[in-house]
């Protein structure tokens, strides 16, 4: 059995898509948000798959110093171990969802690469064009003034 986690997996996959390395992406992930958001997409994803990564292992150590060799577990501590159990498949449940949505973006990636010379070219970047324009900030744009406000409607007496 292999000994790579799921986040070398991933690390994996990116590096190979993008032909950098990692620490070089994590960099560069932030500063070309809106020239490749495909790379944003993949390092978001990779750094949940990080935490959940983390979760793994203190699961997974929490589970072995319950179920040492030589240990007899105690009443309480069977409650401790079922927990443990279940928070343990949760969490490889939730790596393995990460590694599929990295791989998601980079068959995505692929696929537009090779759209660029196709017919499905201007889909692709229309596309990208949205992804883009979502990652502004909300408001109005910087260059035009807000709209003025609404001048509050006149007090009317209560006549009865």
């Amino acid at each position: 059995m292999s000994d790579a986690t799921a986040l070398d997996c991933a690390d994996a996959m990116i590096e190979q898509a993008w032909g950098w390395p990692i620490a070089d992406l994590e960099e560069s992930a932030s500063r070309v948000a809106a020239t490749d958001p495909m790379l944003r997409s993949a390092m978001h994803h990779r750094a949940h798959l990080v935490v959940v990564s983390n979760s793994i292992a203190v699961h997974q150590d929490r589970l072995h110093a319950l179920t040492r060799p030589g240990h007899v577990p105690a009443f309480y501590d069977l409650d401790r171990i079922t927990t443990s159990a279940s928070a343990l498949r949760a969490a490889y449940a939730e790596s393995n969802t990460a590694v599929q949505m990295i791989r998601h973006v980079v068959d995505a990636r692929e696929h537009a690469l090779t759209a660029a010379g196709g017919p499905e070219a201007e889909r692709v970047r229309v596309a990208t064009a949205r992804t883009s324009q979502a990652t502004r900030p909300l408001g109005p744009p910087a260059d035009r003034p807000a709209p003025p406000a609404a001048a509050p409607a006149p007090l009317v007496a209560n006549r009865r």
